[in-house]
């Protein structure tokens, strides 16, 4: 009698590969199942090498795609003031931007609701547009020669020639207005949730982002400004300022303008921190806020 022992090692990981031990009887099929054996092990670690590598290159091409460290790499920021400004405490400032040089701003409240050319120096209007009691203006930007308005909740915008801020037409508009801003060629909107609108000139939707602070989204997004690349955002009722990348939506940078208004300029009608313009042609950022006294010029420092 014969006997033939083979024992194989094989991964613990590794199910339904058979016993490691064969014993037979007879020389002639000791062979025979030996080699069937051995062939049914090799087969089993094939697959599973086959799967291993597969697993290792998906796991290579998402992390080269959707690279962990973007997200998590928010950098944060405090404010250094350079200068500061008068601004009218009766302004409730729903958008803030500059324009050739120029500064403008629109501001809300049913009855109370403008759009105006202001003198940095003085914080005082030359010249403004005030609208019916119906309409409570939000943001406003201009791209080409068009001066874009929202409002709040009429569903509609304005559009008026920048040049002689004369009214060219009025926009259906099927969300509530909030922020705008342009990258130069299209427009920027908020809603007041975590979306952010890319639209046409002629307001039509071409794409949504969802912005993200550390995977989560981030909602009462309010007035937008595009500096440097990045949409810069209030988040309504905070001190806080988000730097988004546009073609991700995540966060890259927070901005902490806490005590940006000092408490002594404060008073019952003042409101929240809402207003960001950026001056291309000196890199000058200004910041202010509903009913404020103030319009800051500011710097960025890195904490």
């Amino acid at each position: 009698m014969h006997a033939c022992l083979l024992k194989v090692r094989t991964p613990e990981n590794l199910p339904g590969i058979i016993s490691d031990r064969c014993r037979m009887s007879a020389p002639a099929s000791h062979s025979v199942v030996c080699n069937f054996i051995f062939l049914t092990v090799m087969a089993s670690v094939a697959r599973y090498m086959i799967r291993a590598a597969v697993l290792f290159l998906t796991a290579a091409f998402v992390s080269s795609v959707f690279p962990v460290s973007a997200a998590a790499a928010v950098r944060n920021y405090r404010l250094k003031v350079v200068r500061e400004y008068p601004h009218d405490t009766g302004s409730y400032t729903q958008g803030l931007f500059i324009h050739d040089g120029q500064m403008y701003e629109s501001t809300g409240q049913y009855g109370l609701s403008t759009f105006r050319k202001v003198d940095i120096s003085s914080g005082e209007p030359l010249r403004r547009l005030d609208f019916s009691r119906k309409y409570f203006v939000e943001g406003s930007a201009v791209l080409g020669d068009d001066l874009y308005i929202l409002t709040w909740t009429n569903r509609v915008a304005f559009i008026y020639d920048i040049n002689t801020l004369e009214y060219k037409a009025t926009k259906s508009y099927p969300r509530q207005g909030w922020g705008l801003t342009t990258d130069g060629s299209q427009l920027i909107a908020s809603d007041g949730s975590a979306a952010l609108y890319f639209m046409t000139p002629q307001l039509q939707v071409t794409r949504t982002l969802t912005v993200r602070l550390s995977g989560r989204p981030v909602r009462s997004l309010n007035e937008l400004e595009y500096i440097g690349g990045k949409i810069w955002a209030n988040v309504y009722t905070s001190d806080l300022i988000l730097i988004i990348n546009p073609d991700t939506g995540n966060v890259e940078g927070t901005v902490d303008c806490t005590g940006l208004l000092p408490d002594s300029l404060r008073t019952p009608s003042t409101d929240v921190l809402n207003g960001i313009a950026s001056d291309p042609s000196t890199g000058k950022i200004y910041l202010t806020g509903k009913n404020w006294p103030r319009l800051y010029e500011v710097v960025l420092e890195e904490k």
